[in-house]
C-alpha cells in the first residue's frame, strides 16, 4: 500500500520567491500521480477525491484505479456516439459525474490490480488510442447498416492498449468483483452532488451544463457565486474536500510555479514573484467569460485545504495530477479571485449542503 500523504505534515509555510502562504486548513489526501499524456484529468481527480472521502469516512487508505474507470467511459462513449451517429463528443475528456456514474454501474479496482499500463510501460498515454477508436467507430457509422461485432472489437481495441481488466481479484487477502470492492467500501454515488453558477438558467434549479465533455448529460445545481464559494469554504472547514473543474489557461495560471491568480495586470513581469492586486470577480464577469469562452472546461483538479499569503489573501490549495512538479511537489495555490471566476463546476458530498 503506498504511503498517505498528511499535507499538513508539510511546513505550515510555505514560500516560492516572495510569495509566503501560511496554511489555515489541510485535509488529508492520497499522494500526488501524474496522468501523464491522457486527458484523463477527471478521472484522478475525482478518484483521488473519493480516496480523501474514505480517509474522512474512517475506511482507511485505498489507491483506485483511475484507468478502470476511464477504460469504461470509452466503452460508453463509444456506444454514444454510435447511436448518435457520431453527433456526439467521443475525446478523452469527461466530469466527476461520470466516475461516480461508472462505479455505481461497474463498480471499482484498487491500482495494484489495474494499472492501464503494459509491461514495460511506466507513463499513460491514449494518443493513438484514441485516435484508433475514433477512426474504427467513424467507420462503424459510415457502413450504415451496423451488425452485433463492432462493440466487441472495441473491447479488443481497449484490451491491445490498456489490458483486460479483471472480473475478480485479491486486495487485502480477500477476494473481491469490481461490484463488490465498491460495496464493501460503502461507496454511495447518491451522496455526491455536482454544483455550478452561471445565469443564463435559473438558480436553485439544476440543468444539464453545455460543455463539450458533458456527453453524459450529467445535471448540475445552479447556485448565486457567493453561495457556491460559501458551500466550498463550509466543505473545507468541516473537513470535506472538493473536486474541481476549471479553466487553466489564464496567464495567471503556473502548475510549474504553483500559483493561480487573476490580477488586474495580465502581462505583470513579477506576476509569479510576490502578490498583487487581483479582479474583483462579479456574477457578471464570470457569465460574461463563459459565453465568450473565455473560461473553458480545461481541467480537474481536487481542493484539500485553504491558506493565506503574507498580505491576508485567501488561496485554496490543489492537488494537481501533473506528477510532482513545481517546489510544491504537484500542488499548488489558487486565490480566491482565480477559484470565483475560473470555476466551472465543483462536486462536493450532499451533507455539505444540508
Amino acid at each position: 500500500m503506498r504511503l498517505l500523504i498528511l499535507f499538513f505534515c508539510l511546513s505550515s509555510l510555505s514560500s516560492f520567491a516572495q510569495y509566503t502562504f501560511t496554511h489555515t486548513q489541510d485535509l488529508e489526501c492520497t499522494e500526488v500521480k501524474s496522468q501523464a499524456r491522457t486527458g484523463t484529468c477527471w478521472s484522478f481527480a475525482t478518484a483521488s477525491f473519493i480516496e480523501a472521502e474514505l480517509i474522512r469516512q474512517g475506511k482507511g487508505n485505498h489507491n483506485l484505479s483511475e484507468m478502470f474507470v476511464v477504460r469504461n467511459i470509452y466503452s460508453d462513449k463509444a456506444k454514444n456516439y454510435v447511436l448518435r451517429q457520431g453527433k456526439a463528443n467521443f475525446s478523452q475528456g469527461s466530469l466527476s459525474h461520470d466516475l461516480i456514474r461508472m462505479i455505481a454501474k461497474h463498480g471499482a479496482i484498487p491500482e495494484a490490480q489495474y494499472s492501464g499500463l503494459l509491461k514495460g510501460e511506466t507513463a499513460h498515454n491514449h494518443s493513438e488510442m484514441e485516435k484508433g477508436l475514433a477512426g474504427f467507430l467513424d467507420g462503424v457509422i459510415k457502413s450504415k447498416r451496423l451488425s452485433q461485432k463492432w462493440p466487441n472489437a472495441v473491447e479488443s481495441i481497449l484490451d491491445t492498449y490498456l489490458g483486460p481488466a479483471p472480473k475478480e481479484f485479491k486486495y487485502e487477502g480477500k477476494s473481491y468483483t469490481p461490484s463488490s470492492f465498491v460495496k464493501s467500501l460503502s461507496i454511495n454515488p447518491e451522496d455526491y452532488i455536482s454544483i455550478t453558477s452561471f445565469t443564463h438558467h435559473p438558480f436553485d434549479e439544476s440543468f444539464i451544463l453545455e460543455i463539450p465533455d458533458n456527453y453524459s448529460n450529467g445535471h448540475f445545481m445552479n447556485m448565486p457565486l457567493d453561495r457556491m464559494i460559501t458551500i466550498i469554504d463550509d466543505a473545507i472547514s468541516k473537513g470535506y474536500s472538493i473536486a474541481w473543474d476549471g479553466d487553466v489557461s489564464e496567464p495567471g495560471f503556473d502548475a510549474k510555479q504553483g500559483i493561480a491568480v487573476l490580477p488586474t495586470e495580465e502581462k505583470r513581469e513579477d506576476l509569479f514573484k510576490k502578490p498583487g492586486k487581483e479582479v474583483e470577480v462579479t456574477q457578471k464577469k464570470r457569465q460574461m467569460n463563459f459565453e465568450s469562452y473565455n473560461t473553458t472546461d480545461d481541467h480537474l483538479m481536487h481542493i484539500v485545504g485553504k491558506a493565506k499569503d503574507q498580505k491576508g489573501t485567501e488561496y485554496y490549495i490543489i492537488k494537481n495530477s501533473w506528477g510532482e512538479i513545481s517546489e510544491y511537489k504537484g500542488f499548488l495555490y489558487m486565490s480566491k479571485a482565480y477559484l470565483q471566476m475560473k470555476t466551472v463546476a465543483i462536486m462536493v458530498h450532499k451533507d455539505v449542503i444540508k
